[in-house]
């Protein structure tokens, strides 16, 4: 298994790609993200802890993800722009992924073996799962959907 994330290169909603090699030592939120669910406004909380700790070394990275209910039906240039428009985000916007199933992204398998959900299940479940980054570019923690990104300041706090 490769041992951090920094080997791994996705596309931004742009197509260009992008190696998270970019990011190494800098603590990362990873999310799978969706513009038609109910937990879409934790982009709000996302934005705010990027503005509160991107100057300490914080990175939020936004993955899309069409695979729960079709909640993530645009284009990437239709999600950047409702991003923009509901939630003014300023952190990074990736190009749409399978997060789950064949065609899941090599992060996403990288991040799901790295961090097992409960009962070690690898499967994502919904939108909005969180997976929390040291600055070495090893898999802290995995959070659910419903876990609140501000429930997540404490632990960003300690890898700062």
């Amino acid at each position: 298994m490769t041992s951090t994330v920094y080997e791994y290169s996705a596309e931004d909603y742009r197509g260009e790609e992008v190696s998270l090699k970019e990011y190494e030592g800098k603590v990362l939120l990873i999310v799978n993200t969706a513009s038609a669910c109910g937990f879409t406004p934790q982009y709000e909380g996302l934005q705010k802890l990027y503005d509160k700790y991107k100057d300490q070394g914080l990175e939020v990275l936004a993955f899309p993800c069409n695979q729960f209910k079709e909640q993530e039906k645009g284009s990437n240039e239709e999600i950047k722009s409702f991003c923009d428009l509901n939630f003014n985000i300023q952190f990074p916007l990736f190009a749409k992924i399978d997060v789950n199933g064949g065609n899941t992204h090599p992060l996403y398998q990288h991040l799901k073996q790295a961090a097992p959900g409960i009962l070690g299940s690898q499967g994502i479940k919904w939108n909005f799962t969180k997976f929390l980054v040291g600055r070495d570019g090893k898999v802290v923690q995995r959070y659910g959907s419903i876990t609140k990104p501000q429930a997540i300041e404490p632990a960003i706090k300690a890898l700062l």
